[in-house]
């Protein structure tokens, strides 16, 4: 199973969007999966379900950091490549989808128990955020390819 599929797996298995992206590909930058799902738990639903930037739009971001950042300040080469590919995921995925914001993607204000609940009763997380998950999964494989030569393994 390559990691888009490994990123839509986990958000099938009821992890956050934003969990499923960074899980997915933690390992294979030194990170264990488990400290990666802790680490992203808080930005689903467009952080906390607030309706922000998407959750996977957020993990996808949180790989390229783990990825190219740097734990020097004075690394500006690195905070530059950082941003620059950051901008270049939000970017793609919002000229695929028209925007980066989670409650505009789904329509529904995730905060509101209702709208959760008819949201995931129509299956609205297996038919549309599954798709964000494996979007933003296949922009950053790209990023990543471009930006180190290859693929994560």
């Amino acid at each position: 199973m390559d990691r888009k599929e490994q990123a839509a797996e986990l958000f099938r298995r009821g992890f956050g969007c934003s969990q499923a992206v960074f899980a997915a590909y933690a390992e294979p930058l030194g990170l264990a999966a488990e400290d990666a799902l802790k680490i992203a738990a808080p930005f689903g639903g467009g952080i906390g379900r607030m309706g922000h930037v998407c959750g996977a739009v957020t993990g996808a971001c949180m790989v390229i950091g783990l990825a190219h950042g740097s734990a020097d300040p004075d690394d500006r080469s690195a905070k530059d490549r950082v941003y620059a590919m950051s901008q270049r995921l939000a970017e793609a995925f919002e000229e695929d989808h028209g925007t980066i914001m989670c409650r505009e993607l789904i329509g529904c204000d995730l905060r509101d128990p209702e709208q959760r609940e008819a949201a995931s009763s129509s299956g609205l997380f297996d038919n549309v955020c599954t798709g964000l998950v494996k979007d933003a999964a296949d922009i950053l494989e790209t990023l990543l390819a471009e930006e180190s030569g290859g693929r994560i393994s």
